[in-house]
């Protein structure tokens, strides 16, 4: 069994589809097929269980897809201590992360580090929902809850801090005064059955019934707002992108969420993932507290 065996086997078990494999390998879905069916031949025993849903792990899989992580791990280890040259760092990081924090944070700490390490590539994935690492949709992930399966390292990255928000034109004709006011004003959220976390439950602690105009996107939210669509939560570092947004009665409602970094915990020994994942943290705590003084 090589290496390249084992990479058509990771692909295939994270797509679940020999397609999906495909287009991360850059090879077609018969080649990939029969790849696997020669991997299964070589260990004698089938590596996947196929059906119209794709290919899921079987028994042998599952034991396999340990040891081939782990020998991911040792070659990405290699390839970067002999590429590591006078601190600078090269390939390729994946991040993922909720599109708040893809759209109004990420954009500047990844910049920043793409000038300190110009052979370094680095790629945001903004999904709203919660980033599958197991999947690699992302090598290291941005989120709102820590997780509480699979092996994962998490580290707390910052606290950050929402308030209730309007547009000025939209406040010199309806004044909201204290929260009693708030029924009477359209609400701006989340649509209520697409909140992918327990965090972003934001309007439960305002006491609103009804969101008369809904997002899945922070971002959609913020423009909403921006335009004199209602009275909604918004994240105080994005406030700074919105002008002629504001924050309404501060001393009533103030919430306080945190970000956590999130990694496959082997991956913590592949030094370019350890130290993307340390000016990353570094980088976010920057931002969320520069612009929250600019809200």
């Amino acid at each position: 069994m090589d290496w390249d065996d084992l990479k058509v086997f990771l692909a295939v078990a994270r797509a679940e589809s020999l397609s999906g494999a495909g287009k991360v390998l850059k090879r077609d879905a018969a080649t990939v097929g029969r790849r696997v069916a020669r991997l299964e031949v070589e260990l004698g025993a089938p590596l996947f269980a196929k059906s119209p849903q794709g290919y899921a792990l079987t028994d042998a899989g599952a034991r396999l897809m340990t040891h081939a992580e782990q020998a991911e791990q040792a070659v990405l280890s290699g390839m970067d201590a002999l590429a590591g040259q006078a601190g600078r760092l090269s390939g390729q990081v994946r991040i993922g992360a909720p599109d708040g924090c893809a759209n109004f944070i990420l954009p500047q700490v990844c910049a920043a580090i793409s000038t300190r390490h110009p052979e370094l590539d680095l790629q945001i994935v903004a999904l709203p929902r919660v980033i599958n690492l197991s999947k690699r949709e992302a090598d290291l992930a941005v989120a709102v809850s820590p997780p509480d399966a699979g092996r994962l390292t998490v580290q707390k990255i910052t606290d950050y801090h929402l308030h209730l928000a309007a547009s000025e034109a939209y406040l010199a004709k309806a004044p909201l005064c204290t929260l009693d006011d708030l029924p009477a004003h359209p609400v701006v959220g989340y649509i209520p059955d697409m909140i992918f976390d327990k965090e972003l439950d934001y309007l439960s602690e305002t006491g609103a019934e009804r969101v008369a105009l809904a997002s899945n996107s922070v971002s959609v939210q913020l423009w909403l707002l921006k335009h004199g669509g209602g009275v909604g939560i918004a994240h105080d570092f994005a406030i700074p992108f919105a002008p002629g947004l504001r924050k309404v009665l501060e001393n009533e409602l103030s919430l306080t969420r945190s970000f956590y970094l999130v990694r496959h915990a082997g991956d913590a020994r592949v030094e370019r993932l350890a130290r993307v994942a340390e000016e990353l943290s570094t980088g976010i705590r920057a931002e969320v507290a520069r612009l929250e003084s600019m809200a």
